[in-house]
């Protein structure tokens, strides 16, 4: 299955969660927003809502300072 992530097209094996698309790219799910088409998924979903072949993902990481 192909994902454009980022604007990077990026290839997965099989259909996946947002949860599961996060856990395969090694990253942390608190402290980043995900839009799937334009929506923002909100983070009660992430492990529900699938990614399909074709989706556009933006990922926002936040980044705390002072």
């Amino acid at each position: 299955m192909n994902v454009q992530i980022n604007g990077e097209m990026r290839e997965f094996e099989a259909p996946m969660s947002i949860l599961q698309l996060l856990q395969a790219m090694s990253l942390p799910s608190q402290k980043i927003a995900v839009e799937l088409n334009l929506e923002i998924v909100p983070k009660s979903a992430y492990h529900s809502q699938m990614v399909a072949a074709g989706d556009r993902i933006e990922i926002v990481h936040f980044i705390g300072g002072g």
